[in-house]
């Protein structure tokens, strides 16, 4: 346990931190599972648009340092290819 009072400090500032970060990390999760939803079950007007909120939603959590530059570009390259599978079966 902390002794010191700038230890202390330091233990509820990661607390807060670690929660904001949980918070936009699982934000990112539901918007891409919204876009998968959409892909499979929406039309690829829907489909599209929950695209780009998706992509906007993980640009702001790797903006924030959540998760790393290159997991955002991978996330959004494995979506791209699921929207764009769908656009061209329909």
């Amino acid at each position: 346990m902390a002794h010191s009072l700038s230890a202390k400090k330091r233990i509820r500032q990661n607390e807060k931190r670690r929660a904001l970060n949980r918070w936009r990390k699982r934000a990112m999760r539901d918007s891409i599972k919204d876009l998968l939803d959409k892909v499979l079950h929406a039309s690829v007007e829907d489909s599209e648009k929950a695209y780009r909120d998706a992509c906007a939603v993980i640009d702001k959590t790797a903006q924030k340092g959540v998760i790393h530059k290159n997991t955002a570009a991978r996330y959004k390259s494995r979506l791209n290819a699921r929207v764009k599978a769908k656009k061209a079966a329909a």
